[in-house]
């Protein structure tokens, strides 16, 4: 008589438990398994005082309530000059935007064209249009819309946005890409300086927003709560401030200025309407003045500074301190981004880097304003001589509206950052605008998952394990009864 063998049932015991086992893993990891990159997409348009520049973002489509990190994947400069610029002929401010367009065409992912949002926000230069001319900048909002919503994007609409939004959105755009929000980390104050304004974003611990509550902008964002500080100072843009300027030299109407923001050596006839065209300066335009003036450059940066100075009102303040024109800003606090302007300008003069003490930024700029007119030319050939001009007073703005006009220190100076892009995606308004109204940043901070994905599958399979060598443990006494009984034939 034969003793049944149980080794073959055990075999097949173990065979299952293995099957068993490895299946058990495999759905988990597939189960959890992140899924190849799908993509949604947005388009802004800044329709700047100078000129237009459209952005596309992307992020993850797969993200619950679009919680993806977004992206900037591609910029287009539109040619010639800003929409405001076409007030006498709207229609060409519609065109000049085509070029743009084709080329988002071909970025964004055609299947995707139909459900990304398009959006265009003016800015400063159709503020001003529309306090000048309200019928001709509604022409030419009217010529702009009518050619976007010729392209295959769901077009959101376009519209001015105010000052106040601009700052704001710039701040969020700033602390957004850095990590900041949803860390809890300390923001990052935002200095932008465009060609009609500036504006100036930051939370201050020292502002709640009861000394002039209109400078305050509440978010709620990743579970934080931010009391934000902004102001937009309409005119006080690099290219308008430069009116306020020459206007400040014009004022008697002479036939010939000695500038000293400009290059010795510099010299140019400029028409008296074409700089009084602007409402920043339009009330200032003397009678009885000729039709051009002679623009002649005397490099002296002390003077330009004086010349500069004479375009703020530091005298007036009925609050606890003020910026200037009598405007409430609390103390500054904390690191600031500047960007736009800030950094074309500096990084021009090779002084982005704000370790450099105060005093060797003024030496430098000094130096450069000094610079004979022809030599400057010799020495850039490269960059068109509208920019080229303007660097002396550029630089000397700058740090005048930053030192007198936002109160920096030469201890303080160092906090500022000149920035043109955060990992990759340009500084400025335009995505926190799209982030707002595509509600991309939630306000309260998002539910994450106890395990990231490798650690879910590392004890999965640590507990497959686990089981597979408690279950061989239990088998020891059909081992034992295997090896005290031998076969009997």
């Amino acid at each position: 008589m034969k003793e049944k063998n149980p080794w073959p049932v055990t075999i097949i015991i173990i065979v299952i438990g293995v099957i068993a086992i490895v299946a058990l893993v495999t759905v988990a990891v597939l189960q959890n398994m992140p899924l190849s990159q799908k993509y949604k997409y947005g388009i802004v348009l800044d329709a700047g005082s100078s000129h237009t520049a459209l952005y596309i973002y992307e992020w993850p489509a797969e993200k619950d309530n679009n919680t993806g990190r977004v992206e900037q994947t591609h910029s287009c400069k539109v040619k010639g000059p800003g929409i405001s610029s076409y007030a006498s002929d709207p229609w060409k401010a519609g065109e000049s935007l085509k070029e743009c367009m084709k080329e988002a065409e071909m970025k964004v992912p055609g299947k995707r064209h139909h459900e990304t949002p398009l959006y265009l926000g003016a800015t400063a230069g159709m503020r001003l249009l529309n306090m000048e001319n309200g019928s001709a900048s509604d022409q030419v909002f009217q010529a702009v819309e009518g050619a976007l919503q010729k392209f295959p994007f769901s077009f959101q609409g376009a519209r001015i946005l105010s000052g106040q939004e601009e700052g704001a959105f710039g701040w969020v755009t700033v602390n957004y890409l850095d990590d900041r929000l949803k860390q809890g980390l300390e923001t990052t104050g935002a200095l932008d300086l465009g060609g009609a304004s500036t504006q100036i974003s930051f939370v201050s611990s020292n502002y709640n927003g009861s000394e002039s509550p209109s400078n305050s902008v509440t978010f709620r964002l990743y579970g934080n709560n931010y009391n934000l500080y902004t102001h937009s100072f309409l005119c006080y843009g690099k290219d308008q401030a430069m009116k306020l300027m020459l206007a400040q030299q014009t004022k008697s109407g002479p036939e010939t200025i000695l500038d000293p923001c400009f290059h010795p050596g510099y010299n140019e006839t400029k028409s008296y309407s074409d700089l009084y065209n602007s409402p920043c300066v339009s009330n200032r335009k003397p009678q009885g003045a000729p039709a051009t003036f002679t623009h002649m450059g005397r490099g002296n940066f002390q003077q330009c500074q004086e010349v500069v100075k004479k375009v703020f009102d530091f005298t007036s303040c009925k609050y606890s301190q003020c910026s200037f024109n009598g405007v409430f800003q609390p103390l500054l606090q904390g690191p600031f981004g500047a960007f736009s302007a800030y950094y074309f300008v500096m990084n021009f003069l090779n002084l982005t880097n704000t370790s450099i003490p105060l005093d060797a930024v003024r030496q430098k700029i000094k130096d450069y304003c000094a610079t004979p007119w022809k030599q400057v030319m010799a020495q850039h050939p490269d960059v068109k001589v509208n920019y080229l001009q303007e660097y002396c007073f550029g630089a000397t703005y700058i740090l005048t509206l930053l030192t007198e006009g936002y109160n920096f220190t030469s201890e303080s100076y160092s906090n500022i950052k000149f920035i043109k892009k955060i990992k990759g995606s340009d500084a400025g308004w335009t995505l926190g605008y799209m982030l707002n109204l595509t509600n991309m940043i939630p306000a309260e901070a998002p539910d994450t998952p106890p395990l990231p994905h490798a650690g879910y599958v590392s004890i999965v399979t640590l507990m497959a394990i686990l089981l597979f060598i408690l279950f061989l443990v239990s088998l020891r006494p059909l081992w034992r009864r295997c090896s005290k009984h031998p076969r009997i034939i």
